[in-house]
């Protein structure tokens, strides 16, 4: 690990979808500079339409692992980045610096339980996917201006 990349912490209810797919567009796009991981308030599993929707742009998130903040290695992250709204009101306390930032996205699970056929359901989660990928690309430099 290189000291000088920033730490950056992707938080969600489940660790199942949008902070899988915000790690890893994170170490995908902004690996030199950024150190991405994630987890959840409970861990739910990777969601195997959120596996789909990255490897069609790209990346592959099959291997990673669903995870609570409580399984973490390391808990000094520079930034903690919330991805849905109720981990930003749920998020646990960390200890020493670390700056809050809430970035919600839509759940595409919830969205798609009443999707009529397959390719809707990946329709939706390709569209949070995109947006996704469009905020992460923004980084590091809009933290500064979003910090809690």
């Amino acid at each position: 690990m290189n000291d000088q990349k920033l730490r950056i912490l992707f938080l969600c209810t489940g660790n199942s979808c949008r902070s899988q797919m915000a790690e890893g567009f994170c170490n995908a796009l902004k690996g030199e500079t950024i150190e991405a991981d994630s987890a959840g308030i409970m861990a739910q599993g990777v969601n195997p339409h959120a596996a789909t929707v990255m490897q069609e742009a790209g990346v592959d998130i099959s291997g990673h692992t669903s995870k609570t903040v409580d399984q973490l290695d390391n808990g000094n992250f520079d930034y903690v980045i919330t991805v849905c709204d109720h981990a930003d009101e749920s998020c646990p306390f960390f200890p020493g610096p670390v700056n809050r930032v809430h970035k919600g996205f839509d759940d595409p699970p919830i969205l798609a339980a009443s999707a009529r056929s397959e390719e809707e359901i990946l329709e939706i989660y390709r569209r949070v996917r995109d947006e996704i990928r469009e905020y992460i690309q923004t980084l590091p430099e809009s933290l500064s201006a979003t910090s809690a």
